[in-house]
């Protein structure tokens, strides 16, 4: 009696069903991808009871004859593919032909759809895989799918089903996943007879990103747009100060398709080192061009992975076209004022001021950062004796940065030194708070020691002046290859950093020696350290080793660039201006005038270096009527 029998057909559809129907979204999502590649510009979801009890999909696409109708929930029946070769640049969302079979064989479906050239429909239904009715039917072009009862039949599955409103949440988020890839079409979604989402369907990215990703999001967003070597990357990314705690908000699609790939995610994140706080990620929502041919779908039966033929290709044209667009943003967040200071301001209000109605003033306007003209800066005369305090601080700075010249220079020529930074020519000190056409905005003061007070136009920029100077400092030293220079300590230093971290550096001591580090492990949780980087303190030295032995046991690649901005984040922030100390009007002028101009945007470790406060935001906190 032979052991190795065929199965039968149905429980074949039920094995196949577990592969490509996992739950409710999953079926939302193959049935949603037949209604785009059927050309569909209006799509309306319908659910309830979390997907599982009810599901309807309704589009205006070219819809199916009767014969197609009936031929369509057979398996491997498909009008995407006709040969082998097609597999290998397949340009549909679906292919496969298993979709409608598997859905079909665990659930109760009733189809309607009506192509153009019939002057009637088709409606069919089907359940647990079986055709009991079909006939003509009136209706418009387009196909309505409704699938009731998901998993009837397969209690073993349905009891790993989780509540209703997980199951939504899941078809909530695969439905906005597919309508950002789709701008142009507009979806509209109702749950439990509630419309969450419509969204306009007019093309535009941003207008679709508003909709269902919502204001928050939408608002600091820095767009992408780079294209080279047969790949083309488009779409936007949130600016550094508007990181997530998680990466939840990374979308990625390569060829029209929402897919997952760690060499995606790690190209955007590269893109932000020094930018962005640590333990935070760049949300997105990145469309990926490449030829049908340099990309494989075939690798996952939800078709939601995908390789690449050129990986390299794909990194670089991500990670240099993010790069290039953050390099080139100008967003600046706004300061949000609390309610807190609004109910201390009710609580305190004077009966007269409680009486007064509140006036709500119109959004304000993002104003464009100003254009400045791109002659080198000419700086005034080196400074007096009775300044001397600000020329010692300079020589205190330089000697730590850079190693010093044969002759020190002025503090005007240890400036005017450094790369041309396109700044606008300064006008005499005591003119520098005042507005002009070449500089249209005006230098108002100092604040806590720490902020410079800039007014531009309507509103007012808090300036973070030891974070835009740290900046200034770290690109500088990079531009310039700047390597750290080593110091030999006549006793060895000895540091205790635990038995993983002493481990870690002690296996990577050749690449700590490029940086001026000689280590030796002293016993299993202690290091011996014998030379180390002339510009760092050694009272940070320990919780540098740290940070870097953290990295390091995470898994990350020792990379020599990173490490090396590591070493040079340390020096930077060292010799930076220091907060609380109350700087020259010069300094102000020339820090404004980099951030103003754009170049300076962010601290290495990524917090930006300036925030605004609108004049919209101040009148609604006083209550100003005018």
């Amino acid at each position: 009696m032979p052991i190795i029998k065929q199965l039968d057909p149905h429980v074949a559809d039920m094995i196949a069903a577990g592969e490509v129907v996992e739950r409710p979204a999953s079926v939302v999502k193959e049935l949603i991808e037949n209604s785009l590649d059927a050309g569909a510009t209006a799509i309306t979801l319908e659910i309830s009871g979390g997907g599982l009890t009810y599901i309807r999909i309704t589009d205006n696409g070219v819809g199916m004859s009767a014969e197609d109708a009936n031929m369509a929930f057979r398996r491997y029946a498909t009008s995407k593919l006709r040969t082998g070769r097609d597999l290998e640049a397949i340009g549909t969302l679906g292919f496969r032909g298993e979709a409608l079979a598997a859905i079909s064989a665990v659930s109760r479906i009733d189809l309607l759809t009506r192509s153009a050239d019939e002057s009637e429909g088709t409606s069919i239904t089907v359940e647990a895989g079986q055709v009991v009715n079909a006939g003509p039917a009136g209706c418009p072009q387009g196909t309505t799918m409704i699938v009731r009862d998901l998993f009837f039949n397969t209690p073993a599955r349905l009891k790993f089903m989780k509540s209703d409103k997980a199951e939504a949440a899941a078809v909530t988020a695969m439905l906005v996943g597919v309508a950002l890839s789709h701008p142009a079409v507009s979806f509209r979604y109702i749950r439990d007879g509630r419309e969450e989402y419509h969204t306009p369907g007019d093309g535009s990215v941003r207008s679709a990103i508003y909709t269902l990703l919502g204001r928050d999001f939408a608002r600091g967003l820095v767009e992408v747009d780079g294209k080279g070597d047969g790949i083309t990357v488009t779409g936007f990314v949130t600016a550094p100060a508007e990181a997530r705690g998680s990466r939840s908000h990374q979308r990625f699609y390569v060829n029209g398709r929402l897919v997952k790939s760690k060499l995606l995610q790690s190209a955007l994140e590269q893109a932000y080192r020094n930018v962005q706080f640590t333990k935070k990620f760049p949300g997105c929502v990145l469309y990926i061009t490449v030829g049908l041919g340099a990309v494989d779908v075939n690798v996952h039966p939800a078709k939601t992975e995908v390789k690449f033929v050129s990986e390299k290709q794909v990194f670089d044209g991500v990670y240099y076209s993010v790069l290039t667009a953050l390099e080139e943003s100008s967003y600046m967040p706004e300061i949000t004022l609390s309610r807190d200071t609004e109910k201390v301001l009710q609580t305190k209000a004077s009966p007269v001021m409680a009486t007064q109605p509140s006036v709500q003033p119109e959004p304000p306007q993002q104003p464009k950062p100003p254009t400045l003209p791109t002659q080198q800066s000419a700086y005034p005369p080196p400074m007096t004796e009775d300044e001397g305090t600000l020329q010692d601080a300079i020589d205190v700075l330089y000697q730590n940065v850079l190693p010093l010249p044969t002759t020190r220079p002025a503090v005007s020529e240890a400036i005017a030194a450094e790369p041309p930074c396109q700044m606008p020519e300064p006008p005499a000190p005591e003119h520098m708070d005042e507005e002009t056409e070449d500089q249209p905005y005006r230098i108002i003061g100092e604040a806590l020691g720490t902020y410079i007070l800039v007014e531009r136009g309507d509103e007012v920029l808090f300036i973070d002046k030891h974070a835009a100077h740290e900046r200034v400092i770290f690109d500088r030293l990079k531009s310039q290859a700047y390597e750290p220079m080593s110091q030999t300590l006549l006793t060895p230093m000895t540091m205790e950093l635990g038995p993983q971290h002493t481990a870690v550096l002690a296996e990577h001591t050749e690449l700590l020696n490029r940086f001026g580090f000689e280590l030796d492990p002293f016993g299993t949780t202690t290091i011996a350290l014998r030379q180390v980087p002339a510009d760092i303190d050694l009272d940070e030295m320990e919780p540098f080793l740290a940070k870097l032995a953290t990295s390091l046991t995470l898994g990350k690649t020792p990379d020599l660039s990173e490490c090396r901005d590591e070493v040079l984040h340390t020096i930077a922030c060292k010799a930076a201006i220091k907060a609380g100390r109350r700087s020259d009007p010069m300094e102000h002028f020339e820090l404004a005038g980099r951030v103003l101009q754009g170049e300076v945007q962010y601290c290495p470790h990524g917090r930006p270096v300036a925030l605004t406060l609108s004049r919209g935001q101040l009148d609604k906190q006083v209550r100003r009527s005018s």
